[in-house]
Order: structure tokens, then C-alpha cells, then sequence
């Protein structure tokens, strides 16, 4: 994708208006900083335009589905904007609370879901999961590593430490499982060595 086109720039405006209250857990940094670095990881892999305003929106996608819109809602939110393969490649990888029987899923469970949905996931859906882990991953690695407290930062992160290096370990192993090769996972990879040694 060769610079931002009206249609970038009008997601990323829409995912920051949407973000506009949110902060990243633990800090006061504003959370539509990720969606903007995760699309901006999508463009440096040169992935194409929709696969770009897929990773824009996907946390716009996930608050939506969190706070129960239907699928039709979401069609008429999103899809009708920018069209049904950015949707389609959000829901392959945005947490559900239910499984596809209905039986409500806990946050691990949520996790494991979406990695299990990964094997029948179009390719730009496994980008946006990977993009997604490679700037979860690489900001969680700068805080620990600028802080004089590691602990505190480790803190913040559900489950602690050892939950979070194994949610992004086992992201990378499912990439890999369904035969993501792209050169991303690689990177993500080096990520995951080095939160795995950060400093406690």
C-alpha cells in the first residue's frame, strides 16, 4: 500500500474517535495510539489497503462485540463503510463472549478461541492477529524495559508476566501451526525471546 488514501484516513479518524476515553491499561498513554501503530506495522509489510483499515478498526470491532452489537449492527457500522472482507477479517480474529453453541467463554478461553478460528481465517485476518501481537508484544518489552520497576509493569498485564509471554507464545506456535510464514512472525518471534528475558 503506497501512502494513506481518504479511506485509511477516515478509519483511522473514526477508530480514534471511538478510542477517545480509552488510555492503555496502566498508563495514561491514549489507546488509539495502538490501532494506529498496528496499521502502521501492516503498511511497512506492504499489506494491501484493506487489510490496513482491518488492523485499524479491529479494536473497534472487539469493544463492539464485547458490548453485545449484533452481527447485522456491525455490517451496518463497519461493513457498509468499508466493505464486508475488512469486517470478515476483524471477526475471524476478535475475542467472542459466546462459542459457536452459545456457551459463554472466560478470558483465557476467549484467547484460545481465537487461535483455534486462526486455522480457518483468511490470510489478511492472520495479519491483522499478527500485527496485533508484534505491537501488544513490543510495547509491553519498551515499558519494561524503561522502568526502574519491571514488576509494576508486569503487574498491569492480565494474569501477570508468565500469562502474558505464554498468550503471546501461543500466538505465534498457532501462526506457525496453520502455516503462516510470512516474514512478520519471524519478528514477532524475536519479540517473544526478549519479553521472555526482560527484566522482572
Amino acid at each position: 500500500m503506497r501512502g494513506y488514501s481518504d479511506r485509511v484516513n477516515h478509519a483511522l479518524a473514526f477508530a480514534a474517535k471511538h478510542h477517545d476515553r480509552q488510555v492503555r491499561q496502566g498508563t495514561a498513554a491514549p489507546y488509539a495510539t495502538h490501532p494506529a501503530n498496528v496499521a502502521l506495522i501492516l503498511t511497512r509489510y506492504a499489506q494491501p489497503e484493506d487489510v490496513v483499515v482491518a488492523g485499524i478498526l479491529h479494536d473497534v470491532v472487539a469493544d463492539s462485540v464485547r458490548d453485545g452489537l449484533s452481527r447485522e449492527d456491525l455490517v451496518d457500522r463497519i461493513g457498509r463503510k468499508w466493505g464486508s472482507a475488512v469486517l470478515e477479517d476483524v471477526l475471524a480474529v476478535t475475542r467472542r463472549r459466546t462459542d459457536d453453541d452459545g456457551v459463554e467463554l472466560g478470558k483465557d478461553e476467549q484467547h484460545d478461541d481465537v487461535l483455534a478460528r486462526l486455522a480457518g481465517a483468511s490470510e489478511g485476518a492472520r495479519w491483522v492477529c499478527a500485527a496485533d501481537a508484534v505491537h501488544a508484544a513490543g510495547s509491553l518489552l519498551a515499558d519494561v524495559r524503561r522502568t526502574i520497576e519491571p514488576a509494576t509493569v508486569w503487574g498491569r498485564v492480565s494474569g501477570g508476566r508468565e500469562a502474558a509471554i505464554a498468550r503471546h507464545k501461543a500466538t505465534l506456535a498457532r501462526l506457525r501451526a496453520v502455516g503462516f510464514a510470512a516474514p512478520i512472525v519471524d519478528e514477532l518471534a524475536e519479540l517473544v525471546d526478549a519479553l521472555a528475558g526482560a527484566p522482572v
